[in-house]
């Protein structure tokens, strides 16, 4: 399988309150990743506290950092998603 195919897959995935810890640990670490994300994403709505969210290897930093889901893109159909490791952000 091609490295394009197999990063479209889920890596795993994760409780609604592992994913607000993972990404506030992402914001806290890179400078200006609120402010990116609070322009490029729109919330999450309404949360269900045993909603779970799919995580995915990050593509940018030899895979190992996790993307987690901070929002929904603001200007297209996807979910906005941030890396804990390297604080880039994709859209899946």
């Amino acid at each position: 399988m091609s490295s394009n195919v197999a990063q479209n897959y889920p890596y795993a995935s994760e409780t609604e309150a592992q994913r607000a810890t993972a990404v506030e640990r992402a914001v806290a670490a890179a400078d200006g990743l609120r402010a990116r994300i609070a322009t490029e994403a729109i919330g999450l709505g309404t949360l269900e506290p045993e909603q779970r969210w799919w995580v995915w290897v990050c593509p940018a930093d030899g895979g190992t950092g996790r993307l987690h889901v901070a929002g929904y893109a603001r200007d297209s159909h996807a979910v906005y998603v941030v890396c804990d490791s390297c604080g880039r952000t994709f859209l899946r």
